[in-house]
């Protein structure tokens, strides 16, 4: 415990981590995520969902007056 409580205890500068992956370890990424959504990305859309979708994009046209 301080017994000072006006001292401050020395903190430590700032240090940034970032985090870095070399190409090797990234394409291994992509192609690891690739296969795990792979069977999503084939699924049926839903047709409710679809629908949402199709307005959106009406409504985005609409918008920027296309």
């Amino acid at each position: 415990m301080n017994a000072n409580p006006d001292v401050n205890p020395p903190s430590a500068p700032p240090v940034e981590h970032t985090p870095i992956l070399d190409a090797r370890t990234r394409l291994r990424l992509g192609r690891q995520l690739e296969a795990l959504y792979e069977p999503v990305l084939d699924e049926v859309l839903d047709p409710r969902l679809a629908e949402l979708l199709q307005q959106l994009e009406r409504d985005q046209r609409q918008v920027r007056g296309e």
